[in-house]
Order: structure tokens, then sequence, then C-alpha cells
């Protein structure tokens, strides 16, 4: 059985939902970022964590990617211009919307208050809608963006999306806040949910 480290409330959430995807058995250690357990399998004592067979490994996009390949689903296969165009749908989630957020969170919490700039949350807005854009023309008519099948970058997208909810970012209408409600509507996304209660909870 694979253990996560981390919380809902963190990129661990992405974790989760992948291992609902694939009908993995796993359980949660509740562990926020910094704390003695998350830090004790990774020096930075950033979450999430997988841990599998004994080793950690870190980041959660690293983690969802391994957990496709050694399960074969939700991938591409390596080498294939299909997995090229879908780490291309990866490396956007990543810069385009959560390196967006993120920058966002650190100046309106994360930061000591000094060093905050609250004057950068317009910029990140409109990097944010810019992004929003840019996925519209790449989904097309396609149910996910990868087409008809569900892969990894879907689920980054839905959780960069449900995190800008959160931090009062305006989501699209149409196509996209059509695929993204899709994508939240998962069954495993909701199993992942309520997992993750129960655990915050025990």
């Amino acid at each position: 059985m694979y253990q996560v480290i981390g919380t809902a409330r963190s990129r661990a959430m992405r974790v989760f939902w992948m291992l609902e995807e694939l009908g993995q058995d796993y359980e949660i250690l509740e562990a926020g970022p910094r704390s003695e357990a998350a830090q004790k399998v990774n020096p930075s004592g950033k979450v999430p964590a997988l841990i599998d067979n004994g080793t950690a490994i870190f980041d959660s996009v690293a983690i969802m990617q391994y957990l496709a390949d050694k399960h074969g689903a939700m991938t591409a296969p390596c080498g294939t211009i299909e997995r090229a165009i879908q780490d291309s749908f990866v490396h956007f989630a990543n810069d385009e919307m959560d390196a967006v957020l993120w920058v966002a969170t650190k100046h309106t919490f994360y930061y000591p208050e000094e060093l905050r700039v609250p004057a950068i949350r317009p910029s990140a807005e409109w990097d944010f809608a810019r992004a929003m854009k840019t996925l519209e023309t790449r989904l097309g008519d396609n149910e996910f963006v990868m087409g008809s099948e569900i892969t990894v970058p879907d689920l980054l997208i839905s959780h960069c999306a449900g995190w800008a909810l959160g931090a009062k970012f305006e989501l699209p209408k149409g196509k996209v806040g059509d695929y993204l409600k899709r994508l939240r509507a998962r069954p495993a996304m909701k199993r992942a949910l309520a997992k993750a209660s129960e655990s915050a909870s025990a």
C-alpha cells in the first residue's frame, strides 16, 4: 500500500486523486509543510511525498507521472509524440497556472508581512486569464486535453483551477468552464476528497 504525506489543502490532493483514478490502495499521513513527518523524508520539508517500498518520491507532478507510468494508465507511452504533447500540457499547468497562483499566494499570506507586495495581484490575475485563453484554444472540442481519455495534466489543471477559485481568481465559462466542471464531478475526485476529509478529522 502506498503512503502519502500531505494534506488536502496542499498539492498532495493531486496525488490522492491520482491514486483514486488508478484504483490503488493508499493511506494518508496528515502532515503539513515543514512538519517533522515531511522533513523526515524530504530535506526541503515540502509536501507531498509518496512512500513506495520504503522510498520517498517528492513533488506532486513527479509522483503523478511515476504512478501513471508504473500502472500503465492515464498517460501516453514514453518516446511518443503523444507523450511529448501530454508533457507540454503538464508544463503549461505548472508554468502558466501553478506558478502564477503560487506567486499570488506568497504575497497574500506565505511571506512575512514586510516582504509582501499586494500590488502583484493584478498582474497575476492577468497572467492567469491569459493562460485560460490559451487553454481554451488548445482544448478545442476535446473532452480532455489529450482527447477522449483523461491523463495526468487534466488532474493538474483541475487542481490549479480549484486553487484559483479559492484564491478568488476568475474562472472561465464556456468550454473551459464545462471541462473543469466535468473533472471536479469525477467519482474519483469525490472519493479523494472524502478520504482526505476523513483523515483530517481522525
